[in-house]
């Protein structure tokens, strides 16, 4: 896939999480490219919608990647649509944030079934797929939440964390094999759960924009896709001297001030 030769030829492509957001962005430009690409995501209007832009070349396949009996339905319906996956994309996801360190096991579950669980799945219903590609690639989309702890994110940081060991264990697992695993870790970007957040958002970019800067960095053939630097070296530098997060950074942005009694 890194080659120019292969982007010249229409690729089948599955995108999860495609109606909105960095999901969206992607498939209109895999669109506009020419590609003939499967979209998914839990609400059928959006996608509906953007099938219009080629309904000859974008199917929608109903699924909610957190649901593992969804998945098997999808698995099935998959196949029926295509032969061969060339790429997959899993955008899927969502945020839930612990407001005072409640640790509800249900928003937990829930972060992690989209998230973590979620990306588990979309592989393995693609898995079978790939394999007929002579150049298959599979990218998950994790977060630079995860390169160090940020106050209330224990769920969302966390289950991005696990994004990142599972994508890397699996590139380690098929390293005789010809599927390339890429790990994607957007700063934040403007999309419909972002807005929702009540704090500042350090450059903060459009989704046009990230959905370019990753495809750019599928074509060049990179493994790992962190943007934009202005924030994922900070943020890496940070990790490295974690005392100085830790002791002046941490503590002006957390909002418990003393732990709740039993």
């Amino acid at each position: 896939m890194a080659d120019a030769a292969t982007w010249s030829s229409k690729l089948n492509i599955w995108v999860t999480g495609a109606g909105s957001g960095i999901g969206e962005a992607l498939v209109r430009r895999l669109i506009a490219e020419g590609h003939f690409v499967i979209i998914s995501g839990r609400n059928r209007a959006p996608l509906l919608a953007i099938q219009q832009a080629a309904p000859t070349r974008v199917k929608v396949l109903d699924c909610d990647v957190g649901n593992d009996q969804s998945m098997v339905s999808a698995a099935s319906d998959l196949q029926e649509i295509t032969d061969q996956l060339d790429l997959v994309i899993a955008c899927a996801g969502t945020c839930e944030y612990d407001e005072g360190l409640t640790l509800d096991i249900d928003s937990y579950r829930r972060v992690f079934d989209a998230n973590f669980f979620g990306l588990v799945n979309t592989l393995r219903a693609s898995l079978p797929l790939l394999g007929g590609s002579r150049a298959p690639v599979f990218v998950a989309v994790g977060s630079l939440s995860s390169v160090i702890g940020f106050p209330r994110a224990e769920a969302y940081g966390a289950s991005k964390a696990a994004v990142d060991y599972f994508t890397q264990a699996v590139r380690a697992d098929t390293s005789l094999t010809s599927l390339r695993t890429v790990l994607v870790r957007p700063g934040f970007i403007d999309t419909p759960l972002t807005r929702k957040n009540d704090f500042d958002m350090p450059f903060l970019m459009a989704p046009e924009k990230a959905a370019e800067r990753i495809l750019s960095g599928i074509k060049a053939g990179r493994h790992t896709i962190d943007f934009p630097r202005r924030l994922s070296w900070p943020l890496r530098l940070l990790r490295f001297f974690s005392p100085v997060w830790f002791r002046l950074i941490a503590p002006r942005m957390t909002r418990i001030q003393k732990l709740r009694k039993a």
